[in-house]
């Protein structure tokens, strides 16, 4: 009776294991392989845009250089808003801003080191790579792409656990499930193998790939009360026209603070009238109206749903780490191709005797 019953109950996982796989395959096939390329997303861009990462020498010149450069070129309504120094000698990014209806549109600019010559410039939403993180991020859907990415990854946490549960061998110990040869067809093996090696990576990807998409509903996990920022309006915000500061005072107000290089600068806004000078540890906040400066604040304990993303995206997580993330997309796509073969290549005996079986009955 209980071998029935384990029986019965494996069919109902496999029904959901392969429903799974079937229905959500369009959509895990992109995000998966987007995924693993956005866990090398500079090295990615450094091969399509290599004028931007090339090295040129350091920045000796005075930030309002920089800016001066910048701003002559501007077109109507643009505010610079951010100057970033790059290491190794590369190319500083200036960030541009210009109102809009909903968030200001940004355009980076790259320049040269040197001599303040702009070296490119490209609309902050453009690339291969912004394209990359719309599709992984929201499948490009306005509105519900977030949510339906987020309902993916739930679906693939499911499958993950029914997927263990009908690798284990019916018959044998653990290490017979770890043959090549468990299956008649190379497709059903490559199928059974991936999937346990993948196992424990794809859980983790799919379970804080949900997190992410769904913050407010696993916020309530967290430790502590998330601090409320209202992004939208933080993402509204101008660098202001004519700030009381220039860039070289601030720089030079914030510096006994400095415990680093230069890493960058932005101008205060409407909305928080305060420079920011980062030396590398954290931002110091500069006054625009009485040039004081101030310590930076402590950084605030990083929140649990930081770690998700950061074991999501593999940020700061080191090669290894990056490496298991990178395979924990590839393979998923390639289980659901092999999946979908092994359903087709089942069907079609079955179809064959359904339809045998109908023949002999009209006769």
């Amino acid at each position: 009776m209980a071998k029935t019953t384990k029986k019965r109950l494996r069919a109902t996982w496999l029904q959901v294991h392969k429903w799974i796989g079937l229905t959500l395959a369009i959509l895990i096939i992109p995000i998966s392989l987007t995924g693993s390329a956005l866990v090398w997303k500079g090295w990615v861009d450094q091969q399509l845009q290599p004028q931007r990462y090339a090295s040129l020498g350091p920045a000796t010149l005075a930030p309002s250089v920089y800016a001066k450069a910048v701003t002559s070129g501007l077109k109507a309504e643009e505010r610079l808003s951010e100057l970033r120094y790059q290491k190794g000698g590369k190319p500083l990014i200036a960030v541009i801003t210009k109102p809009s209806e909903g968030r200001p549109t940004r355009t980076q600019l790259w320049i040269d080191p040197r001599d303040a010559s702009i070296i490119d410039r490209a609309p902050g939403n453009s690339g291969i790579i912004q394209v990359m993180h719309n599709l992984h991020g929201s499948l490009m859907v306005p509105g519900w792409g977030r949510s339906i990415v987020g309902w993916v990854g739930a679906f693939m946490f499911v499958s993950c656990l029914t997927g263990i549960w009908l690798w284990w061998p019916l018959s044998g110990g653990f290490r017979s499930g770890l043959r090549w040869k468990r299956r008649n067809t190379a497709n059903a093996n490559l199928h059974y193998l991936a999937g346990f090696w993948v196992l424990f990576p794809l859980a983790m990807l799919s379970l804080t790939g949900a997190w992410i998409s769904f913050p407010k509903v696993f916020g309530k996990f967290e430790s502590r009360p998330p601090v409320t920022i209202d992004r939208e309006r933080a993402a509204r915000a101008q660098p202001l026209a004519t700030p009381n500061l220039g860039v070289d005072a601030a720089a030079a107000a914030a510096a006994p603070f400095a415990k680093g290089p230069l890493i960058s600068i932005a101008w205060p806004t409407d909305q928080a009238p305060k420079w920011k000078v980062n030396f590398g540890s954290a931002a110091v906040p500069v006054d625009d109206a009485t040039a004081k400066a101030s310590a930076p604040p402590p950084p605030p304990p990083e929140t649990l749903a930081r770690t998700m993303r950061r074991w999501h995206d593999g940020t700061g997580m080191g090669p290894v780490w990056q490496t298991i993330i990178f395979l924990g997309g590839i393979i998923p796509a390639l289980l659901s191709i092999t999946g979908i073969i092994i359903w087709w290549r089942a069907r079609t005996p079955r179809s064959r005797a359904r339809r045998s079986g109908l023949a002999r009955s009209a006769a």
